[in-house]
Parts: C-alpha cells; sequence; structure tokens
C-alpha cells in the first residue's frame, strides 16, 4: 500500500528544524543536558517546539501542547501569564522555562527559581547573548527598555531604535545589518534564521548561551541591568486623540524640553524616559515610563500625565 507523502506543512516543519539546527551550536546545547519546561499555550509552536528542544538534546515538560485546545490563559509571555510554567519549572527542577505567544513570534522566560521575568527582559538576554559571540548593530523600536543601550555599551556595539513594529524592526535590520532585532514585547529576530520575530529562535540564541556559560540563567539575569518599566493606556474619544498629542508636545516645547518623533513622542529626562503614543488598534494613548527604580517610575508617570491632562 502507498503511503501518504508528507504535506506542506510538515515539509516547512522539516525544513525549519534543520535551518534552525544549522544556526546555533547544538553540539554545545546537547552537552548540557539541560532540562526545560515550555508552555506551547496550544498555539502554532505545539508540535514545533517540544520536537525542536528534544533535538537539542534537552528532557522537555511540556504543558498546554495540544493544538487543538482553547487558549490555558491570555495568549501573552507576560510574568501575568506564566504561573503555571514557573510551578511547573519548580516541581520539575528545570533550568529554565519558555513561555510561547499563540503564533510562535514571542517569548517569555522563567528562571530556574521559577521568577518570572518581564518580556522586556527577553531582548536583552539575547543581546547579551548575541554580542558576546560577536559585536554588531542591535535593532529595536523606541518603547523598549534602556537596558539595550546599556549592554550595547559594554561591548561597543550601537543601537538604531525604530518605530514600534515588526515590520520597521526588519527593515531597519537589513538597513544597518544588524546582528539582532526585536521589541520589549519579547519579540526576538535572529536575522540568520529569518528576518522575523521567531520564539524557536529565540530558544536556540537563548540555550546556546546558557549552555556556553555553564552557569545557571538566574546568575546571568542578574548581570544584565535593572530597571523599572511602566506601562499605562488612557482612553480617549477618537477625534481627540491627536489634539491630546499635540497638546501634549506643545507643553514640552513651553518647558523647552528635546523629543524624539520617530514614533509618537519621547522624551529622555534625568530621572529616566517616557514614550507616548497613539495606539493603532485602539481609542486610546500608550504611556511607558521607565526608571531606575519604581519611585522614580511612577513619578515620571505623573509628570506625563499631568501634562496629559488625564
Amino acid at each position: 500500500m502507498r503511503s501518504n507523502p508528507p504535506s506542506n506543512i510538515t515539509i516547512r516543519f522539516e525544513r525549519h528544524i534543520e535551518l534552525l539546527t544549522s544556526v546555533f551550536d547544538t553540539a554545545t546545547i546537547k552537552a548540557r543536558r539541560l532540562k526545560v519546561a515550555v508552555d506551547c499555550c496550544n498555539g502554532a509552536c505545539t508540535k514545533l517546539i517540544p520536537r525542536w528542544l528534544a533535538d537539542l538534546g534537552c528532557e522537555v515538560l511540556a504543558i498546554n501542547d495540544d493544538p487543538t485546545g482553547t487558549f490555558p490563559h491570555r495568549p501573552e509571555p507576560t510574568p501575568e501569564t506564566m504561573a503555571q510554567l514557573s510551578a511547573v519549572v519548580k516541581a520539575g527542577h528545570a533550568d529554565i522555562g519558555f513561555a510561547h505567544d499563540a503564533d510562535g513570534e514571542r517569548l517569555g522566560i522563567v528562571t530556574e527559581r521559577g521568577h518570572p521575568l518581564s518580556e522586556e527582559l527577553t531582548l536583552a538576554l539575547a543581546t547579551r547573548i548575541r554580542l558576546e559571540e560577536g559585536v554588531g548593530p542591535i535593532v529595536t523600536n523606541v518603547s523598549t527598555t534602556g537596558a539595550i543601550e546599556q549592554i550595547a555599551a559594554l561591548y561597543g556595539a550601537r543601537v538604531v531604535r525604530t518605530q514600534v513594529g515588526q515590520t520597521h524592526v526588519s527593515e531597519a535590520m537589513l538597513e544597518h545589518d544588524a546582528v539582532l532585532g526585536g521589541e520589549g514585547s519579547g519579540g526576538v529576530t535572529v536575522p540568520q534564521v529569518h528576518l522575523t520575530h521567531d520564539s524557536a529562535a529565540a530558544v536556540g540564541l537563548i540555550l546556546e548561551g546558557l549552555a556556553r556559560s555553564g552557569g545557571r540563567l538566574s546568575d546571568i539575569v542578574q548581570q544584565l541591568p535593572s530597571l523599572f518599566m511602566l506601562k499605562h493606556n488612557l482612553s480617549v474619544e477618537p477625534n481627540r486623540l491627536y489634539s491630546v498629542l499635540h497638546d501634549f508636545r506643545v507643553a514640552l516645547e513651553r518647558e523647552q524640553l528635546a523629543y524624539d518623533l520617530t514614533d509618537g513622542i519621547r522624551v529622555d529626562l534625568a530621572q529616566g524616559w517616557i514614550h507616548v503614543r497613539a495606539s493603532n488598534t485602539e481609542s486610546m494613548i500608550r504611556i511607558i515610563v521607565e526608571a531606575e527604580d519604581a519611585p522614580n517610575a511612577r513619578r515620571l508617570l505623573d509628570w506625563v500625565r499631568d501634562r496629559l491632562n488625564k
């Protein structure tokens, strides 16, 4: 009896595994024999990630790996959605935990202690690992943590900031021949794989760095810059969105403050930075502030809201 030929999906799946295997140091990862917990979110990575981890010689503790199932939680890899994964990491004594979003773009991370990291730290960790392997430009958007500049400065690397959105990051990566790109949402782009966010590529890069270090993830994370970010949304009537932003810009000019208009309005201050922009999908203004600590971040957020008259 003639067997059915492989489907196009199966062929693409195998080709992607082959590509990932050719890009990363699989021998070093296999030698470390890592135990990895993974939350597939019953999404696009359900079949790919456990297979990719197994090919890397990892012991895999997979949850929410039913491609016919519903999302077990909000399908975004944030600390708030990683409680179940954190419990699996601790109970299974895993070396690391990975949380994937629904479509295999963004990645969240849990340390071996069961501590979920901010999605902003995914790119920060990936940046450090990539720059240890070779120095080159890093591309990210204007809303992503300033830890990227602090890490890049240690290696003499340049950071290119773009508008928010994967397309803008990818275009700038091509233009500047970047060694890595990504956004604070947990998206990481490894150009040797392809010019788009890919959580499987991010897994390969992070495990490669962890295996080469020979240490624990929590120790590596402790060496990353420690900053505090707040994100806040303000609902605004659709017909007032851009007038509110205009008034904010006028307030900045009145105070003789410099600002960046790459995407919305970004202001760098002594205490930290703020970014204010209109949402692309909802009638609201998105505010992001980042400072060295929580009190300064809260003061920055109050500073912005006062000038937005909200």
